[in-house]
């Protein structure tokens, strides 16, 4: 009963893909139209406040700091307000960032166990997409392994304003080097969250509950 309409969705797709190709000689590449915005236009300004935008709207908190802000104080009220105390950190994350009250924990290493008993990990990005509020990282430097980010139950990211780029082509362009050499491209939109067959939303499964985005403008 429910072969036959699958077979005959199969059939049309086949069909209009034969149409599709019915002018092209066998071998033949065919060539197909990017007609899709690959640059923004949008000043560097608009961006962050639409990225801040999205942010938020995947029920994360996103905050704007000025350049001169102490980066490392809003890193300790994040990690106070969710009662942490010990911060997992990449080798290289830079010294401005890395707040007093709190035990770091340089990741040389940390196995899985030893990231889930730290709480709250935070990184930078390689890049961060304003359309989709989407996070870029590259698995190095101050990005930190992939475990890191995915371990803890907590995440606190540093997105620099020149690192936030406007639409997806221009994302992946930044990272486009980094993937080329093999690195690990994690894309994050908000904090973990999947639905079970109820659609209820349960969230930290496959990654951090909480995730804490600050905008360095």
């Amino acid at each position: 009963m429910v072969a036959e309409p699958v077979s005959e969705a199969r059939e049309e797709i086949l069909r209009r893909v034969r149409v599709a190709l019915s002018d092209v000689e066998p071998g033949e590449a065919a060539t197909v139209e990017r007609t899709y915005r690959r640059v923004d236009s949008r000043g560097q300004d608009e961006l962050v406040e639409l990225l801040r935008e999205r942010v938020n709207d995947y029920a994360a908190q996103a905050r704007l700091l000025d350049a001169q802000e102490d980066i490392a104080g809003a890193v300790a009220r994040a990690c106070e307000t969710w009662g942490v105390g010990r911060l997992a950190v990449p080798a290289e994350l830079p010294a401005a960032w890395r707040p007093d009250g709190v035990d770091l924990i340089e990741d040389r290493g940390l196995s899985a166990p030893e990231l889930d008993r730290v709480g709250a990990a935070l990184t930078g990005c390689a890049a961060a997409i304003a359309e989709t509020g989407t996070l870029l990282l590259d698995g190095r430097g101050e990005c930190g392994r992939r475990a890191l980010t995915l371990v803890p139950d907590h995440h606190i990211c540093v997105v620099r304003a020149e690192q936030v780029r406007g639409g997806v082509p221009e994302g992946l362009a930044a990272v486009a080097e980094a993937a080329g050499q093999g690195a690990p491209i994690t894309m994050i939109s908000g904090p973990s969250a999947t639905s079970d067959i109820e659609l209820e939303r349960v969230e930290g499964v496959h990654g951090p509950r909480h995730l804490v985005v600050l905008i360095v403008r």
